[in-house]
């Protein structure tokens, strides 16, 4: 938030290192936080607010104390622990045995998906992502679903293609060739009502998913319609 500059301690000179502008500023992201007063213990701007607060006051040493006194509760919390018996059981992290570290239980992650993706929230320690569409799980069954049905497709087509190269031109080639009408083609799918042309209709799980998918589009829309007329 302030200016940061680098102090040359041989020849004592001062430079300019960051500055950030009102420009600067005008682009940062929004801050979203739970409120303090609804924060439990545990959470890192109730836990740390005393060694926080020295350090906005340039108070290194405060801040080293407060620091010290922090650990050191936590220290005392986990050899009571031990002499009790207690297992610590984490919320939110899971170890692992062989690198020896702690990973988050709920991380996400695939890549950010600019077209899908609305914005990531923590609700009770946990990262949610909220989307436009159902989940990916769902995108990713129904792309294997249509990626299966293109090899059959291309399987289908290159057959017919063999059998009208190895036949002998006759009769009974020009029917094969008649017969074989599959398209070569795949490039007009269109997804609009869950059908394809040229190929079969979606399996029953991705039909169901479909139509729960445009029930919610429905309803999405309706609420943009009514927030448009509020803003009016």
């Amino acid at each position: 938030d302030g200016e940061v500059h680098i102090n040359e301690l041989k020849n004592g000179n001062t430079e300019m290192f960051w500055n950030p502008t009102s420009e600067v500023r005008r682009q940062r992201l929004k801050r979203h936080i739970v409120l303090f007063e609804e924060q439990t213990d545990f959470e890192s701007e109730r836990l740390w607010q005393h060694v926080t607060s020295a350090i906005n006051k340039g108070d290194q040493h405060k801040a080293t104390q407060e620091k010290f006194v922090l650990e050191e509760e936590q220290r005392n919390a986990a050899r009571e622990r031990r002499e009790n018996g207690t297992e610590w059981k984490p919320l939110l992290f899971r170890h692992d045995a062989t690198t020896n570290e702690w990973h988050y239980k709920y991380e996400d992650l695939r890549p950010w998906d600019p077209l899908n993706d609305i914005a990531q929230f923590e609700k009770n320690g946990i990262l949610q992502t909220m989307e436009r569409h159902s989940s990916t799980r769902m995108t990713n069954h129904k792309t294997t679903c249509i990626n299966d049905q293109i090899a059959r497709h291309k399987r289908s087509a290159k057959d017919c293609r063999r059998r009208k190269a190895s036949d002998q031109p006759s009769n009974h080639s020009q029917n094969t060739e008649s017969s074989c009408s599959t398209p070569e083609s795949v490039q007009e799918l269109s997804d609009d009502d869950g059908k394809y042309l040229g190929f079969e209709s979606l399996c029953a799980q991705c039909g169901k998913e479909m139509n729960h998918l445009k029930e919610i589009h429905s309803a999405v829309l309706s609420l943009q319609r009514a927030q448009q007329d509020i803003h009016r």
